[in-house]
């Protein structure tokens, strides 16, 4: 899955628009290198999300289509 559709999915970034921006301007990296919005997510790459001075860093635990609200923020945990 790609990264955008991924973080939209998550609930990580609220729209899949945003989350290509966010790529785009480098705001987001997976494991340490800058992500384009094309990057194939994997089970246990680390992404690292810049929204402003806060940094929020978070480990993939699963890759899934389509999630309920309830269940999105098990597709990932907060490192």
């Amino acid at each position: 899955m790609r990264i955008d559709k991924f973080l939209k999915v998550s609930r990580l970034i609220k729209r899949r628009t945003v989350a290509n921006d966010a790529c785009d301007n480098a705001h987001v990296s997976v494991n340490g290198r800058p992500a384009k919005a094309s990057y194939d997510v994997k089970v246990g790459d680390i992404i690292e999300i810049a929204f402003g001075e806060r940094v929020l860093k978070v480990r993939v635990l699963k890759v899934s289509e389509h999630v309920g609200k309830n269940e999105a923020s098990e597709l990932y945990e907060i490192v």
